[in-house]
């Protein structure tokens, strides 16, 4: 059971969050420098992805050895990071997920989890939908993945130093509490009707993510929202903006280098447009 919880954290940490410009400025590290700030960087993550694919670059690891703090999305070397992700994730007492559901989506979910995991149902039905669909996400890594945010930290604790978070696990998790059940689990269903589609589309946002091509990385971001903005808006634009005065207040003290996922850092609401409407240099990392 043990290890069953642990599979199940690495996979929600995977969802807790993923127009075209020159060439020059494809890249997933950014320097931030004016407004009375110390230099600090920007690195644009992807929370999971195939062993085969993860590379770390040497300007990436030259950032971190310049910077005097790692600042992710979430602090995630705080030791009860696990607990409170568990905590979230389930569903209040005495409710289950039966109760959002009806019995072919259950029979359909639970055949799923059969085939590709080895459980059934049975382990799911009291947390919430975005733990499912974390759990059909993890399927497409295959059975090896890699975690930039858990390289970061294992280079931080060489480097000794300090690791915060721009959010708490409890915003996080709320974010998805506001999107009805019953609407997060048609979107659950929604990834095993169109799985083929889905595996397409992931395997070209790692493909866009390695050709550190952020501006279509959002735009695949935008696809893969379908079109809601509201949703958009909740779980990726709002947050930006609410980054932007944090970087400045952090930065401020100390030479930061932040990871978040490269969904943010593209497009006008990005992180690194935002950053330079407030009047901040950011330059392109390319080598």
């Amino acid at each position: 059971m043990k290890n069953f919880k642990s599979v199940l954290v690495a996979c929600i940490c995977m969802m807790v969050f993923f127009n075209g410009k020159a060439q020059q400025e494809n890249s997933l590290l950014w320097k931030v420098e004016g407004n009375g700030i110390k230099t600090s960087y920007v690195f644009g993550t992807f929370h999971m992805l195939p062993k085969e694919d993860f590379q770390l670059k040497q300007k990436v690891k030259n950032a971190i050895e310049s910077s005097e703090t790692i600042v992710l999305e979430l602090d995630m070397d705080d030791p009860n990071l696990q607990s409170e992700m568990m905590k979230e994730s389930v569903l209040s007492e005495g409710n289950s997920l039966k109760n959002f559901m009806d019995e072919q989506e259950y029979a359909r979910l639970d055949a799923y989890f059969n085939e590709k995991m080895g459980v059934g149902m049975d382990k799911f039905v009291s947390f919430k939908p975005m733990v499912l669909s974390s759990m059909v996400m993890m399927t497409y890594l295959g059975k090896g993945f890699a975690s930039y945010e858990g390289t970061l930290i294992e280079m931080a604790a060489a480097q000794q130093k300090e690791v915060k978070g721009l959010e708490t696990v409890a915003f996080q998790m709320g974010m998805f509490d506001k999107q009805p059940y019953e609407d997060q689990i048609d979107d659950v269903v929604k990834l095993l009707v169109e799985d083929a589609f889905m595996k397409d589309m992931f395997a070209e946002m790692i493909a866009l993510y390695k050709a550190e091509d952020i501006q279509n990385l959002y735009a695949y971001m935008d696809e893969y929202f379908d079109g809601d903005v509201e949703l958009m808006e909740r779980l990726l634009h709002e947050r930006n903006a609410n980054w932007i005065p944090k970087i400045g207040a952090l930065s401020k003290e100390e030479a930061v280098f932040y990871g978040v996922g490269a969904g943010h850092l593209g497009g006008d609401k990005g992180v690194i447009n935002l950053l330079k409407k407030e009047g901040y240099t950011v330059t392109p990392i390319l080598e």
